[in-house]
C-alpha cells in the first residue's frame, strides 16, 4: 500500500520563505562572525588577554565559555585572515561561511589565497575539505621530495691544508645538525667544567673565540667516541636551579638583603618567595665575616603526602580559566610570615599564574566556605566564570541593523555555492590548482584517494 502526498503550492511557498531566512540569517552571522575575528586578531596583537592567562585561547575560554579548542582554532584563523585580505573580504561580505574559511587558512598564502578563494566561493563546504586535504597531501609529497634530496645531499669533506691542519667542511641533515650541535654544546661546557676545576689557570683558553672553542668541542667528541668517557653530567643536578636568599627578605620582600641565584645574579624579592613557595630548602647560617658555621639538611618545603592530598583536591591550576593538569603549590600565606603547610593554605598553581600571583600583582585567598577568592591587580574580582553579557534587543534585529549600516546588503543568494553538481576530481583540482603540483614528464597521476 502506498500513500501519494501532493504538496499544496501554499505550503510550498512557506517553506521557500523559511529557507530563505535561514539562508539570510547565516550571511549576517556569517559576516559578524568575520568582525568577531578581527576584533580577536587585534585583542592578541595587543596582548589583551597577557594578564593572568597563557594565551589569548585561554582567555577566550574563560570569558566567552568557549571549548579550549576551539578557541584555539579561532585564534588561528584570525591570525592567519590578517594576511590573507581576500579571504577576510570575503567572509566580512557573507560570502564564505566560517567553515570554509577555517579550512583553507591551513593551506592558504598570499600568493595562492586568489585561487582558493575561487574553490571557496564554487564549492560546498564538504568539497572544499575535500580540496584542502589534496592540496595538503601535494605539499607533503613537495616536502618528502625535498627531504629526499637534502639527505642525498649530505656530505662530509676532511681534507689536510698545506700547512698540515686539517679542514672539515660538510651538509648535513637538519635532524643531524641538530644532532651534532647539541653535542659540540654538551662538549664545550665539560671543557669549561675541566679549566674551572683545574689549579692551573689556562690563558689562552679564556681568550679564545667561539670558532676555536668550536674546534676544541669537534677534537673532545672524536676522542670521547674513542675512549667513551664524555659526560654531560647527571640532568637533575646539571639543570638545578639554586638561589641565595637572606631569611628577611623572605619574610618582608622590603628589607635588607641578598637575593642572588648561584651565579651572582640578582633576582627580585618577590621571585625568591615564588621559588621559595614549594622547593627543597637548605637553611646555611653565616657568621659576623660572612663564613658558613652551620649547614642544615635539605628538606622539602611540601612534604610528599600533603603534595599527593593537594593534587588529588586541586586537580590542577586554580587560577580561574586556566585548568592546566601540573603545577606548583603556592602558599596562600607565605610559610615565611608564619603560613603553615597545610592543606587549607596551599593552592596548585601553574608556573604562569604562579608567577601572576607573587610578582604580577594577582591576589588569592580563602574564603570562610572554603572557596578561592582571585582578585586582579587592580583589586577587581576574578570570577571563575564570568557572567554573560544580556542582550536586551531582538539579536536578529540588532544583527541586521548593525550589517546594514556598514554597507552590507545579504540575502538568500549570497552564500550560495557556485556548484553546478558536477564531479569533484580532487586529482585534477590539485594539477590546475597548486603551485608545486609538478611531475617529472611521464608520470602518471595518481587517483585521490580521500
Amino acid at each position: 500500500m502506498s500513500i501519494d502526498v501532493v504538496a499544496t503550492p501554499e505550503p510550498l511557498a512557506e517553506t521557500d520563505l523559511l529557507a530563505d531566512e535561514i539562508a539570510e540569517l547565516s550571511a549576517h552571522l556569517e559576516a559578524a562572525g568575520a568582525r568577531l575575528l578581527d576584533l580577536i586578531r587585534e585583542f592578541d596583537a595587543r596582548g589583551g588577554w597577557n594578564h593572568g592567562f597563557s594565551s589569548c585561547a585561554h582567555w577566550l575560554s574563560w570569558r566567552i565559555g568557549w571549548n579550549l579548542n576551539a578557541a584555539r582554532e579561532r585564534v588561528r584563523v584570525a591570525r592567519a585572515l590578517g594576511t590573507l585580505h581576500r579571504l577576510a573580504a570575503a567572509l566580512a561580505r557573507g560570502e564564505l561561511s566560517y567553515a570554509k574559511v577555517r579550512a583553507l587558512t591551513r593551506v592558504a598564502t598570499p600568493e595562492t589565497e586568489e585561487r582558493l578563494l575561487a574553490v571557496g566561493r564554487s564549492g560546498t563546504a564538504c568539497q572544499v575539505e575535500r580540496i584542502v586535504r589534496g592540496w595538503r597531501r601535494v605539499d607533503a609529497l613537495a616536502e618528502a621530495r625535498e627531504t629526499t634530496q637534502r639527505h642525498k645531499s649530505r656530505a662530509l669533506h676532511v681534507y689536510q691544508d698545506e700547512d698540515g691542519m686539517v679542514v672539515v667542511r660538510g651538509r648535513l641533515t637538519p635532524e643531524e645538525g641538530a644532532l651534532l650541535m647539541q653535542a659540540l654544546a654538551a662538549a664545550r661546557e665539560t671543557l669549561y667544567q675541566r679549566a674551572r676545576n683545574t689549579s692551573v689557570v689556562d690563558v689562552s683558553a679564556d681568550a679564545s673565540t667561539m670558532s676555536q672553542q668550536q674546534a676544541d668541542a669537534l677534537a673532545l667528541l672524536a676522542e670521547s667516541a674513542l675512549h667513551r668517557d664524555l659526560d654531560p653530567g647527571a640532568p637533575g643536578e646539571r639543570y638545578q636551579v639554586v638561589v641565595h636568599v637572606d631569611e628577611p627578605v623572605l619574610t618582608d620582600p622590603d628589607a635588607p638583603g641578598q637575593s642572588v641565584l648561584e651565579g651572582g645574579t640578582h633576582v627580585t624579592a618577590v621571585t625568591s618567595r615564588r621559588l621559595a613557595c614549594d622547593a627543597t630548602r637548605v637553611i646555611m647560617r653565616h657568621d659576623a665575616d660572612g663564613r658558613i658555621v652551620e649547614v642544615g639538611a635539605r628538606t622539602r618545603t611540601i612534604p610528599p603526602a600533603i603534595r599527593r592530598a593537594l593534587h588529588h583536591r586541586d586537580q590542577g591550576c586554580r587560577f580561574p580559566g586556566c585548568g592546566v593538569a601540573f603545577g606548583q603549590g603556592h602558599h596562600i600565606r607565605h610559610w615565611a610570615q608564619g603560613g603553615p603547610t597545610t592543606l587549607s593554605n596551599l593552592a596548585m598553581l601553574c608556573r604562569r599564574h604562579h608567577r601572576a600571583v607573587h610578582e604580577e600583582g594577582y591576589q588569592v585567598e580563602r574564603q570562610p566556605d572554603g572557596e578561592l577568592r582571585f582578585t586582579t591587580p587592580w583589586g577587581r574580582p576574578l570570577p571563575d566564570v564570568p557572567s554573560p553579557k544580556l542582550i536586551l534587543d531582538d539579536p536578529v534585529k540588532t544583527l541586521r541593523a548593525q550589517n546594514e549600516a556598514t554597507g552590507l546588503h545579504l540575502d538568500a543568494q549570497t552564500t550560495r555555492p557556485g556548484w553546478l553538481w558536477e564531479r569533484l576530481d580532487v586529482g585534477y583540482a590539485m594539477d590546475v590548482l597548486h603551485p608545486r603540483a609538478l611531475r617529472p614528464k611521464g608520470e602518471a597521476r595518481q587517483p585521490p584517494r580521500d
